[in-house]
């Protein structure tokens, strides 16, 4: 017990704020990434209270893809197949176990850690988004495995556009997008 509390000892301090430029890029691409995902999933849906294309997950990734559009979760083949395949995970996990929400959530989440690490896909978000496959409710559910497709499929490539666009418009050299695609 006592080696486990002295690893959680802090080795280091917090690092400096990011410079205000830094933060601007960040705060107009995540802005820019969700305002098109609402925006055209409003407009190509028939409710206009149902917005399918912007699901929660969605949120995480604009942290990542435009506040650190550098990191290893951020590239394309992390964004795209990270999303994809966990929510393949998610509807699967959702219908092989209808009646067992906790345990579905446990495994639907636990195997999509799992199922990115597999595939190099690691993209934390991804968790969230085969969560929403099982608790999503039953606009969601209703999905099925069109729920890959869209919202996520579809709310991810937006989000890859909009990152392209604004990580490379900064002219700062070291702020650039993607550092790999696939």
């Amino acid at each position: 017990m006592r080696l486990l509390i002295s690893r959680m000892t802090a080795t280091s301090q917090c690092p400096p704020r990011k410079p205000m430029k830094k933060i601007m890029w960040s705060l107009l691409g995540s802005f820019l990434g969700i305002y098109l995902v609402a925006l055209i999933g409003k407009s190509l849906q028939f409710d206009p209270l149902t917005n399918l294309f912007l699901i929660g997950s969605l949120g995480a990734t604009a942290v990542l893809i435009y506040g650190a559009p550098l990191a290893e979760f951020s590239q394309p083949r992390n964004l795209i197949g990270g999303h994809v395949l966990s929510a393949l995970v998610g509807v699967t996990v959702a219908n092989l176990l209808p009646g067992d929400l906790m345990l579905a959530s446990a495994l639907a989440v636990s195997l999509s850690v799992a199922v990115m690490h597999l595939t190099r896909t690691l993209h934390p978000p991804g968790g969230a988004t085969a969560l929403i496959a099982v608790i999503g409710g039953n606009g969601i559910q209703q999905l099925g495995y069109y729920y890959v497709l869209s919202p996520v499929l579809v709310g991810a490539i937006i989000m890859l556009l909009v990152g392209l666009l604004v990580n490379n418009l900064s002219r700062n050299p070291k702020r650039h997008y993607p550092v790999y695609w696939w």
